[in-house]
């Protein structure tokens, strides 16, 4: 596992690596957070291709080189493709605001967002990004938008697009955006995980990037196409490049074995638990279970996961940590990387972080208890009272 994991994060460390996903503002400050990020303990830069633009990505690499020189450390540069990404592409308000609540209704568009039912009479219109969601949607199926913040189900199909039923919201409502994502767990979608904008993309990024993030990846036909685009570009060299499978889910982790070998087989490979997508699409009570098995196999393979999503979220955004996200950083030291969002105080989090890998080192190993003296024994002894 140690060569695997060097293979994707590099050796000049052991242990549990750190990323962070860079913000824009990371290409705007000439360089600061990046150096600072890099000297906190920073191991990889996370740069997110379904943001900014090429521009701003080479600056933000170009200032990742210039922290490595100043500081010392080593970052590696973690590329992630955007892929079909499933979103609210506009809003249309009848009347009243884009505010709903459990029981009400509103319809989504299979086409122009001024093209609806003449009977439909609620408020809110809205357009899907993906026209392939309509294929095969029908009544019954749930629809969950914003990440799961608002639940619906679809009442019934027509030409125009769907009627959707409100099922859950906060208790003062959910509100409709533009851009907010939408999920179908149960519609089937034949979709390329590879859309134009990535192979685009791929150009820029097989020229900077040490790893390869593969969103929406369900089975090891998806694998080979991207491997496919990436020979195309690099030839044999493609199999430097190591590449990050993202299970986000239900169907990537059935499909998890034949990624696995199809992946690393060709190159270095890492497994990406990606714990908002997947507790949306496999519902939050299965996720701790599903991280769990993820976890295994890839153990089992020697596969390196990165323990991704919501880590330290408090902390990052509002500079003070909740209790349990701390343990759940803490149960982050048995994967080997562990993935830090953008916040303003994303540096007090590394650096926390940090502290809190490092102490959970001397106690276990991945699934294996290290059974280093207890502090609190130690403490007793000392005192005389044992």
């Amino acid at each position: 596992m140690a060569y695997n994991t060097g293979r994707i994060f590099g050796t000049a460390k052991t242990g549990t690596r750190i990323m962070v996903t860079l913000p824009t503002e990371a290409a705007e400050d000439n360089g600061i957070l990046i150096r600072d990020l890099v000297a906190a303990g920073m191991d990889c830069a996370r740069i997110n291709c379904a943001h900014d633009s090429q521009e701003l990505w080479g600056t933000m690499i170009s200032y990742i080189r210039r922290a490595e020189q100043e500081t010392g450390n080593h970052c590696k540069v973690y590329m992630d493709l955007a892929g079909p990404k499933v979103r609210i592409e506009s809003v249309l308000l009848r009347y009243g605001e884009a505010r709903v609540m459990p029981g009400e209704q509103i319809f989504l568009v299979s086409g122009p967002i001024s093209v609806y039912p003449e009977e439909y009479k609620g408020n809110i219109v809205i357009s899907c990004s993906i026209p392939e969601a309509f294929e095969h949607m029908e009544a019954g199926q749930p629809v969950l938008i914003d990440d799961g913040k608002i639940r619906a189900i679809v009442e019934k199909v027509t030409p125009e697009g769907a009627y959707l039923t409100i099922t859950y919201t906060k208790p003062l409502g959910g509100k409709i955006k533009n851009e907010k994502s939408l999920n179908f767990p149960q519609t089937p979608m034949k979709l390329s995980p590879l859309t134009d904008k990535d192979k685009d993309d791929l150009d820029f990024v097989v020229q900077y990037a040490d790893a390869i993030g593969y969103s929406f990846v369900k089975s090891a036909a998806d694998v080979s196409l991207l491997q496919g685009e990436l020979q195309k570009r690099c030839g044999k060299a493609y199999r430097q490049i190591a590449l990050v499978a993202k299970i986000e889910n239900q169907e990537a982790v059935d499909n998890l074995p034949e990624i696995i070998v199809q992946a690393a087989s060709k190159q270095p490979l890492g497994i990406m638990i990606a714990r908002g997508d997947l507790a949306v699409e496999v519902g939050y009570r299965r996720l701790a279970e599903l991280q769990e098995e993820i976890m295994w196999i890839c153990e089992a393979a020697h596969v390196p996961v990165i323990w991704a999503t919501q880590v330290l979220e408090n902390l990052v955004k509002k500079g003070l940590p909740s209790r349990a996200e701390i343990t759940d950083a803490a149960m982050g030291e048995r994967a080997e990387c562990v993935m830090l969002n953008k916040g303003p105080y994303i540096v007090e989090a590394v650096t926390a972080l940090t502290n809190i890998l490092l102490r959970m080192e001397q106690h276990q190993h991945k699934k294996t208890s290290q059974l280093r003296a207890l502090h609190i024994a130690q403490n007793m002894f000392e005192n005389g009272k044992l």
